[in-house]
């Protein structure tokens, strides 16, 4: 007698299965606890590096609310704006502009959970930061830069930084479900991206300004409110990311809060 084919249990069922979950694949944990550490390292980068150059400048000593950010970039010595530059550890700075912008970049393009536009509107806004980072470290903002021409190249780095990390910053928070943020930690990115970009129009107030002779007693500190608010929030996000369970590609997640 011919014996009927021999079926395997479940095969046809099981390439169905596969056929529908093929967009709701999981998402990594070494992927995404790699993404939470670029997005922390980055701005941990940029704040470290400001900080030693900072402490290294001591005569006179450096002012976060009075000098520029740029100025930690400088050797020196050097004037512009009013402000005299001698940066004894320029390097670490310029060196954390070239890094924390590519590493913020890396990170961003390594969240799983965007796709299409969301995904584009995530990665442009990282790639000008990541631009405008290299442009800050390969061309310091000093009074014979900007003389001889390589201040335009510092300038459009720092409003490139200025603007891409705070709509960066909104897009994440706009996008946090998917993302596996908290409601909390979605709108702090929102809010930081919003102070940073009205930070940031105030910044470019006060350089017209101080091109007229007016005095600019607080630069510093209009311009750390265009970086600090977009780096904290960043850092806190990143976190986040890190520690979050892992969620389905495809599908925002289900976030408490």
């Amino acid at each position: 007698m011919a014996q009927s084919p021999r079926l395997l249990p479940n095969t046809g069922q099981q390439e169905l299965k596969d056929d529908q979950t093929s967009d709701l694949t999981p998402s990594r944990p070494s992927q995404r606890r790699a993404a939470g550490a670029l997005l922390v390292a980055g701005p941990a980068v940029f704040l470290l590096a400001e900080f030693i150059a900072a402490a290294a400048w001591t005569d006179p000593p450096y002012s976060y609310t009075h000098h520029f950010i740029s100025n930690l970039g400088v050797r020196g010595p050097s004037t512009l704006f009013g402000q005299y530059m001698y940066s004894p550890l320029a390097w670490v700075m310029n060196t954390g502009f070239f890094l924390f912008g590519i590493t913020i970049l890396a990170g961003v393009a390594m969240l799983r959970g965007l796709t299409g536009w969301r995904r584009w509107a995530t990665l442009a806004p990282a790639a000008l930061l990541g631009g405008g980072g290299i442009l800050l470290s390969l061309f310091p903002g000093s009074g014979e830069a900007l003389e001889g021409g390589g201040g335009d190249f510092h300038g459009m780095g720092a409003f490139a930084g200025f603007i891409g990390a705070n709509v960066l910053a909104i897009m994440l928070g706009t996008l946090r479900r998917r993302l596996g943020l908290s409601a909390g930690i979605g709108r702090g990115l929102v809010v930081v991206g919003v102070i940073g970009l009205l930070s940031t129009a105030l910044y470019l107030l006060t350089i017209i300004r101080s091109a007229e002779g007016s005095s600019i007693g607080i630069v510093g500190l209009v311009e750390r409110g265009a970086v600090h608010p977009f780096l904290i929030g960043l850092l806190c996000a990143g976190v986040s990311i890190w520690r979050r369970r892992t969620g389905a590609v495809g599908a925002p997640p289900t976030v408490a809060g």
